[in-house]
């Protein structure tokens, strides 16, 4: 594999919530706590706690906007990521290609 695996990374993108707060800020192009939880089934201060996460791993990243932050994707934070998970996946074919021979060559001997 080249591309180094971010498990901290991986661990922000695994929670379902971060997702759906992922998914809706690139729908709009970026949004509040506030926003988030009212489009959410968790607390605002919940959604709060989420996006430091997702801001420590550097998918989001916060600008003052009143009293409140506005959070936007970055997106290539995001392609990083993507680029992990198919690196990841072809590593994974490649595995089960490598079992797929072993369980053949076996099979024939048979």
């Amino acid at each position: 594999m080249t591309t180094a695996v971010d498990d901290a990374l991986w661990s922000a993108i695994g929670d379902p919530i971060r997702r759906q707060m992922l998914d809706l800020l690139l729908a709009d192009g970026d949004g509040t706590a506030t926003g988030l939880a009212e489009r959410l089934p968790v607390t605002r201060q919940a959604v709060a706690k989420h996006l430091v996460v997702l801001d420590r791993v550097g998918l989001v990243h916060g600008t003052a906007a009143g009293r409140e932050r506005r959070y936007r994707v970055d997106e290539a934070q995001l392609a990083r990521a993507v680029a992990q998970l198919a690196e990841v996946g072809a590593d994974w074919d490649r595995r089960l290609q490598r079992i797929r021979r072993i369980a053949e060559s076996i099979a024939r001997r048979t």
